[in-house]
């Protein structure tokens, strides 16, 4: 099945996008707002909580990256008005500006936490590309000490240095969601063996455990599942001590089978008119996503 995934992703650009908004439909809530929260309310009918995330990092002037900042603010505040208690918000730091200028950026991720704190909310600022790695932790860093409690991060396993980023930022409290990380790195920065990230995702889950941080253990991958119960058990966790992250659409049975377990599991809801940039990009870096909405489809076609 690999291979037609790959196929697949790699055949989606040359593909008309109604044709992509057809493959990508169950993993993007839709356009607008008001389709993020009907998708939001769905998940937690099945006991799941949500963090919601803008699509738009694309752009190319600090007045795209105001309106997106703007666009978080009314988001959070919509959030709070609709009492979404369990609704979480995600961030790309390049949708505020990063690679324009660092400092216009940090001032965007101050306006968003500054309305977190007022609505009691959580922003979580996600991982990007290698390129972005170093000033993504540094803003993170500055952030966290200024609102403790209000912020996270993400470290991906594939990167070679995400246990020297780990030991340095679980010196004091910290909120980190683990994944593997969809971005294919060169080979001097990142591991590109899919067995050797499985295992320094194993060996970052344990130390963060070990050293009481909160994690979000994002992963559709059974394997790692399996390991982050073992070490559930093995450090005797209680429920609210971490919780499972998913895409929304992936392995939806995996998730119910993690809720009735007992877990607390949080999925990632993408909405905005940005969608086709991202599910190009998405579906081209994770293949097995592609295969994912391919045999959605066929059993939708052959039921």
């Amino acid at each position: 099945m690999r291979l037609l995934d790959r196929t697949i992703s790699l055949l989606l650009p040359a593909v008309p996008k109604p044709i992509v908004r057809f493959f990508s439909r169950r993993y993007i809530a839709g356009t607008t707002i008001e389709d993020a929260f009907r998708a939001v309310r769905e998940l937690q009918r099945q006991g799941a909580m949500s963090t919601l995330d803008i699509l738009g990092e694309l752009i190319t002037s600090s007045e795209e990256a105001h309106r997106n900042t703007e666009a978080y603010e009314e988001l959070i505040h919509r959030v709070a008005t609709e009492r979404l208690e369990q609704t979480h918000i995600s961030v790309k730091l390049t949708a505020l500006g990063l690679l324009l200028d660092r400092e216009l950026c940090l001032g965007h991720m101050r306006r968003l936490l500054d309305q977190a704190v007022k609505a009691d909310n959580f922003v979580r600022i996600d991982m990007e590309d290698a390129s972005c790695t170093t000033e993504t932790l540094r803003i993170y860093e500055t952030l966290r000490q200024e609102f403790p409690g209000r912020v996270g991060i993400v470290l991906q396993s594939r990167l070679r240095r995400t246990l020297d980023d780990l030991d340095r930022l679980t010196q004091g409290p910290v909120n980190i969601r683990l994944c593997k990380g969809i971005y294919l790195e060169p080979r001097p920065i990142a591991y590109t063996d899919p067995e050797i990230i499985r295992r320094n995702f194993v060996v970052a889950l344990e130390r963060m455990f070990q050293r009481h941080a909160y994690v979000g253990i994002a992963t559709h991958d059974e394997r790692l599942v399996w390991e982050a119960l073992r070490l559930i058990r093995q450090y005797s966790l209680r429920p609210h001590q971490y919780e499972f992250q998913m895409l929304l659409g992936v392995d939806e049975e995996l998730r119910k089978i993690l809720l009735e377990s007992g877990h607390r599991l949080r999925v990632y809801v993408p909405y905005g008119e940005s969608w086709y940039h991202y599910s190009v990009r998405r579906l081209r870096e994770n293949p097995q996503i592609a295969g994912y909405a391919f045999k959605a489809i066929f059993k939708r076609v052959s039921a």
